[in-house]
């Protein structure tokens, strides 16, 4: 792109954008530290008043900026770190993954309820998953970042998922993307059966496992158990 045709979008140069990116990354992943934090404390804790870790694993991110460039392109909004911030709520991006699809409204829950979290957005994708199958509980919050200069509330994506929809998710994400063209419908109409039977096996497994925790239970209760100090 030309620089007369970046003046009159109204968008920086590549070298200012590298600058202004370079000050904000840190922001961002300070952010997503702040959430990761959060959430091990909250596994942590349910693990052992109940017996069970909702979270299997954390992932996270700081969207790069090619990333960014590429995603402002695609809405048609000016390239520039400003609109960046006001417009892009997945900058800083976090994925957990838990065990059974009752943890993920579990730790959504929990997380939502402490009270310096501002919830942005929810998306869920489990109740309506996307036309290919996809299924996920996405929410955005504002976190609070505690920099040189004050308290800053920055905007984080967490995608919630069980390891059945990260399992089928991330194949599925494969297979668009080796594919030349657009995948066809046989294809697409495969990868949403797949969803389907991988739904199912979910909530079975989800079942089975609250079967034999009640056994556990009864022949062990928590209340029962020796507690520290």
């Amino acid at each position: 792109m030309s620089q007369q045709t970046q003046e009159v979008r109204g968008e920086v140069s590549m070298e200012e954008l590298r600058k202004d990116y370079a000050q904000i990354r840190g922001v961002y992943a300070a952010a997503i530290q702040e959430i990761d934090a959060r959430l091990k404390t909250l596994d942590s804790e349910f693990s052992f008043r109940h017996r069970h870790n909702p979270i299997h694993h954390i992932e996270s991110r700081v969207k790069t900026l090619p990333s960014i460039i590429k995603k402002l392109h695609s809405l048609d909004i000016p390239v520039s770190i400003i609109n960046a911030k006001k417009n892009l709520h997945d900058i800083a991006g976090v994925r957990v993954v838990c065990r059974y699809v009752d943890d993920i409204y579990r730790i959504a829950n929990l997380l939502l309820s402490q009270d310096d979290i501002v919830l942005i957005l929810v998306k869920d994708y489990i109740k309506k998953p996307k036309e290919n199958g996809y299924r996920s509980l996405h929410i955005v919050v504002d976190v609070p970042v505690y920099m040189i200069d004050g308290k800053l509330f920055i905007p984080v994506e967490i995608q919630i998922r069980t390891v059945a929809m990260d399992f089928w998710a991330t194949l599925e994400h494969g297979i668009r993307y080796k594919a030349s063209e657009e995948v066809p419908p046989s294809i697409a109409k495969e990868l949403r059966e797949c969803a389907d039977v991988i739904t199912d096996t979910d909530y079975k497994m989800q079942k089975i496992f609250k079967t034999l925790q009640t056994v556990h239970d009864r022949e062990d209760p928590p209340e029962e158990r020796p507690t520290e100090g």
